[in-house]
Parts: C-alpha cells; structure tokens; sequence
C-alpha cells in the first residue's frame, strides 16, 4: 500500500479509476448510489479546476483502492457554501472534505485516519482556515435497505474531533438504487476548529 497526494489538475489520469471507485464504495448503504461514470467525471473536475485542491489516493500496486478529497469551500458548489453564509460563517474561512471512499477489502487498517490526517495537515499548510468540514447524508433508521449489521461512522467522526452541526444541512440529489429519477437527501455538516 502507498498513499499519493496530488492537486488540481494532476488528477487528470486518475479521474475514471475515481469515478468507477465512488460507484462501487457509494453504491452500498447509506448512500444507496446508482451513478454513471459520466456524471462522476463531472464532479470530480469541480475539484481539478481548484489549484488548491487535494486528493489523497490509497494504491495497492498501481491500482487505486481509496481516496479522499478536500477543496476551499470557496470553490465547492452552491449546495455546499450555502449552509454556511446562513448560519454566519464565511466559507472562505472553511476547507471541505469532498469525501473518503474506500473499498471494503481494504478497510480497518487505518486509512480512513489517514485520510483525514492528511487532509487536516494540508488545511494547516494553506494557513487560512479555520473550519474543516464534511457532510454525510442523514437515512432515518427504519429504511427498508438498511443492512441489519449497518454501523454508522459517527462514532469515528467523534473521535477524531468532529462534531455534527444541527444548524449545517443542505440537500442534494441523485439516484438511489431501484428509483427511476433523482430525489432530493439531507445532509448534515460535521465541523472540527482546522487549527
């Protein structure tokens, strides 16, 4: 296993193994993602036209088996910045962890503590932040795909230092596995002081 950092648009080869990594790993409870390559490809250049963007990718060999992204909240999408102009925080004051995906053969060996270290550490060297944040989507406990042995990470969150902000939520959409369209998720915010 070996970790590489790049920014911007040096992800530019990794983007298809990124895009077929998100559906396989968002594919699973709770996200319940039924995407397209296409539609991935598109995302995850919101994060390559940011110079300051970070992608933190987990390889075994040459083949990438995780990853984790961050971005300047300036540079994320409205959905994003939104929340946190309403509540009163300047999004420029915000570094926002895109997401960590992993496959589940790879799991339990400290890579997800890795992704947010490295993702931490790169906040402090940017030396403007004062907020590092992520959202994950709220699914209510009785939903009928909910694996029986499903254990959410909010505990991991807390231990690293994350707390989830009731007054931080946004909603976005896709496509669940088995719906004809997109329908709209809630999402809540996690937020931990970057210094």
């Amino acid at each position: 296993m070996q970790i590489e950092i790049v920014h911007g648009k040096a992800v530019a080869p990794h983007v298809a193994d990124l895009a077929r990594l998100r559906i396989a790993v968002f594919h699973a409870f709770p996200y319940l993602y039924a995407g397209s390559e296409a539609y991935e490809a598109a995302y995850l250049q919101t994060y390559a036209q940011s110079p300051e963007s970070l992608f933190v990718l987990a390889l075994d060999g040459e083949r990438i088996v995780g990853a984790s992204t961050g971005v300047p909240m300036t540079d994320a999408s409205e959905e994003f910045r939104a929340p946190f102009a309403a509540a009163g925080i300047d999004p420029a004051t915000v570094f926002y962890f895109g997401e960590s995906v992993l496959l589940p053969g790879y799991r339990g060996r400290g890579l997800g503590v890795r992704f947010f270290e490295e993702r931490e550490a790169y906040s402090r060297r940017l030396g403007r932040f004062d907020w590092c944040a992520f959202c994950a989507v709220e699914r209510p406990k009785d939903h009928p795909l909910r694996p029986a042995d499903y254990a959410p990470l909010d505990d991991f969150w807390g231990r690293r230092g994350y707390t989830r902000r009731a007054d931080l939520s946004t909603m976005l959409s896709w496509q669940d596995i088995g719906e004809a369209q997109e329908t709209e998720k809630p999402m809540s915010f996690w937020l931990k002081a970057a210094r």
